[in-house]
């Protein structure tokens, strides 16, 4: 019987440290983005207010 050419590599794992980066930049990404929407309606009620 053949033997197999594959050989079984184990699981890449990424260290801790690109983790936390990677989180971290999602993290402040969205909280951009929150804070963006809530400006944009901020406004919009604003100068729905005013007017």
């Amino acid at each position: 019987m053949a033997k197999s050419t594959i050989t079984d590599t184990p699981a890449r794992r990424m260290p801790g440290w690109v983790w936390f980066v990677a989180l971290w930049c999602v993290g402040v990404g969205s909280a951009m983005t929150v804070g963006f929407a809530f400006k944009v309606l901020m406004n919009a009620t604003l100068f729905a207010v005013s007017r």
